[in-house]
């Protein structure tokens, strides 16, 4: 216990925008989209809840009780989709503190509305209220900060259609930004963003685009809420980030484009990684400098 007290990892389960996409030509990357888990001290983090959320909780079956605190972005079905098939969810003893922003929401829903209405009849057999967890739902304001203990998880608007939340969590002079389903403003980098991202160790960012596709004359992307790598470069570089991860890959690029991807970003930013389930990055080893980062996995996750 006292080494994990002292640990600052992140480990990405579902990687994928818009909808999973499994198969033979996703394979190394991974086809679930989006959840990603962070282990910070003896608290646990979980941003977003896609259908990686499903394989992240048949890992915590095995360290039952759970109680985690996850934080949603916003409510599109690539976000959400895993939460009805979240196993430790239904289990009593087990505790949940889920937190979204209202604004965001094109209805002003909550973020318990939210999750609540997609598992009704017809779209699903299970109501919400058949999860034997205890749920604690948190409706947060939007750049107000959020603190778990020593923990501060501060919140920033992003541009994306009906909106979302970005997340920057800070400890120990350490933080890992979460900034996904946003799109680049066309004539400067986005304040909000920058915001989030300054100076820190871990930059993940929404690129499911390159700037050829975004800009595309026949099939554009622009409008569409999400960003390019060509971009991600852009504020890590103006942020001073240590560390970029280029997230949320489109269902369209398989593995192959996505290596290309990746040593394109390398050359403009050599201290980058593509996302893919089964990374596991680690800001604070227990056993060696502060200074260190070190990247624990970065092989696919084996789990169903």
């Amino acid at each position: 216990m006292s080494s994990m007290q002292n640990q600052f990892t992140v480990h990405f389960w579902g990687v994928r925008g818009s909808i999973a996409s499994p198969g033979a030509e996703t394979v190394r990357y991974g086809g679930n989209t989006p959840c990603v888990e962070m282990r910070v001290g003896d608290s646990r983090l979980i941003f977003d809840g896609g259908t990686g959320l499903r394989v992240l909780g048949q890992t915590l079956l095995s360290q039952m009780p759970v109680e985690a605190h996850m934080f949603f972005t916003h409510s599109h079905w690539d976000h959400i989709q895993g939460f009805p098939f979240f196993v430790p969810a239904f289990i009593p003893g087990n505790c949940f503190h889920i937190y979204g922003a209202v604004a965001p929401s094109p209805n002003n829903a909550t973020i318990q509305q939210r999750l609540h209405d997609q598992m009704l009849h017809p779209n699903f057999p299970v109501p919400l209220q058949i999860m034997g967890a205890d749920l604690k739902f948190n409706d947060i304001e939007v750049g107000q900060p959020l603190e778990i203990g020593d923990i501060k998880v501060e919140t920033a608007l992003l541009n994306h259609p009906g909106e979302a939340v970005g997340y920057r969590v800070n400890w120990r002079g350490y933080s890992a930004a979460y900034v996904t389903d946003t799109e680049h403003l066309p004539d400067r980098l986005d304040e909000n963003v920058l915001y989030l991202a300054r100076d820190a160790e871990v930059l993940i960012y929404d690129a499911t685009y390159t700037d050829e596709e975004y800009y595309s004359e026949k099939s554009s992307k622009v409008g569409w809420g999400h960003s390019t790598w060509q971009e991600a470069v852009k504020v890590a570089k103006a942020a001073n980030v240590k560390k970029l991860v280029i997230f949320h890959h489109d269902p369209l690029h398989n593995d192959e484009f996505l290596d290309r991807v990746g040593e394109q970003v390398a050359q403009r930013f050599p201290n980058s990684l593509m996302a893919r389930e089964g990374l596991s990055l680690q800001l604070l080893p227990p056993h060696k400098d502060l200074s260190d980062f070190e990247v624990l996995s970065s092989e696919i996750s084996n789990l169903s």
